[in-house]
């Protein structure tokens, strides 16, 4: 009975992992207002090696459509510049000699339904790994030696419930994001 709670377990993890990501994922997903998040995949050249932009900087924003960004040092500003540029996020940066400022421009309609698409795709992708994870752990369970198969069939009505639970928070996870996307 260890072993199948061991692999319950497991699959739990997994799937609470694809949901994790999926989250991640949004956070790149823009949707007209400004996020600090917006940053997170940026890495600077600091002193040879390439470090993310919040390990070297205060990113914030001083309202829906500025991010305002204040290095520790001020001789990074132009790097800075040059890995936001470089980034291929969309941004214009513009330095005042102390911070650097990036206007968040409005969405159009037609990117907010691209930007609806590529979250459902985003969540897609979320359930094809959480389909996975539940495959995994039945053929795991069935491996399992010396379990009589009501035990077996009973571990994997635990599995499926866990799948409907994981697959259920990304649905919600996509429907506040799309209201997020769609909201003018």
């Amino acid at each position: 009975m260890e072993e199948l709670d061991l692999i319950l377990e497991d699959t739990k993890e997994q799937m609470q992992g694809s949901l994790e990501h999926l989250e991640k994922s949004f956070e790149k997903l823009r949707a007209g207002r400004a996020a600090p998040g917006m940053l997170n995949s940026v890495k600077v050249d600091y002193y040879g090696s390439l470090t993310p932009l919040s390990q070297i900087a205060n990113v914030s924003t001083p309202d829906a459509m500025t991010l305002s960004i204040q290095p520790w040092e001020k001789n990074l500003i132009h790097e800075i510049e040059k890995a936001i540029i470089n980034s291929n996020l969309g941004f214009a940066p513009s330095n005042n000699g102390d911070n650097i400022i990036i206007s968040i421009p409005p969405v159009t309609e037609e990117r907010r339904k691209d930007l609806a698409k590529m979250a459902k795709g985003e969540t897609e992708t979320g359930k094809i790994s959480i389909r996975n994870a539940r495959k995994d752990a039945n053929t795991a369970l069935k491996a399992v030696k010396d379990v009589s198969e009501d035990v077996v069939k009973d571990y994997e009505t635990r599995v499926q419930g866990l799948t409907d639970k994981f697959t259920k928070k990304l649905e919600e996870a996509l429907a506040k994001k799309e209201a997020e996307i769609m909201k003018v």
